[in-house]
């Protein structure tokens, strides 16, 4: 199954397509992205997001929980199931076709290293893993909920790891196809 669907993504990431998704990634982070984050220091203040933090743990969650409020609480579980279902949809149809599209260019073919576009997917997945997990947390507080409230700081580390791991890939893979391309034509 996970090769059959980095195979596909090869297929359909042609340039066009992956030019589409860079201007998709490039007008939603101009255009909506600020909007978002206004909208979420408006309810968050100096607490934060734990979106947006890298470590956090479960009684971190629910302090933020309490900052928040019930109207922010609201807020932010309304977010989640709009703005967020939305953005990891973005940012995997870019880092998925970019990456796709820069090995196919970069790199051999027949190797294992071609899977790498399905790590923005798992990204994603744990991004919606995260946002089902906080959203439970905040629907529910003051009531706690054990298991979820400590896993969602596991889905959020995940989450960023491998984001950061697909841009990583996608500017190294670009750098290896520079240079083979420098190599080729110097060579």
């Amino acid at each position: 199954m996970w090769k059959e669907s980095s195979s596909w993504l090869h297929r359909v990431s042609s340039t066009w397509v992956t030019l589409s998704a860079l201007l998709a990634f490039l007008l939603f982070s101009a255009l909506i992205l600020p909007a978002q984050s206004s909208r979420a220091e408006a309810y968050s203040g100096a607490v934060g997001s734990p979106d947006t933090s890298f470590f956090y743990s479960a009684d971190d969650l629910y302090d933020i929980a309490q900052a928040y409020g019930e109207q922010g609480r609201a807020a932010y579980v309304r977010s989640r199931f709009t703005f967020d279902v939305v953005w990891p949809l973005i940012y995997v149809l870019f880092l998925s076709t970019a990456i796709s599209w820069v090995y196919t260019r970069a790199l051999p073919a027949d190797g294992w290293w071609q899977l790498a576009n399905l790590v923005p997917i798992l990204g994603a997945l744990s991004d919606y893993l995260e946002n089902v997990s906080t959203s439970i947390v905040m629907l529910r507080y003051p009531a706690q909920t054990a298991v979820v409230d400590a896993l969602a700081p596991i889905f959020t580390l995940v989450k960023w790891i491998l984001i950061g791991s697909s841009f990583g890939l996608l500017v190294a893979g670009a750098l290896i196809g520079i240079w083979r391309r420098a190599r080729k034509t110097l060579g």
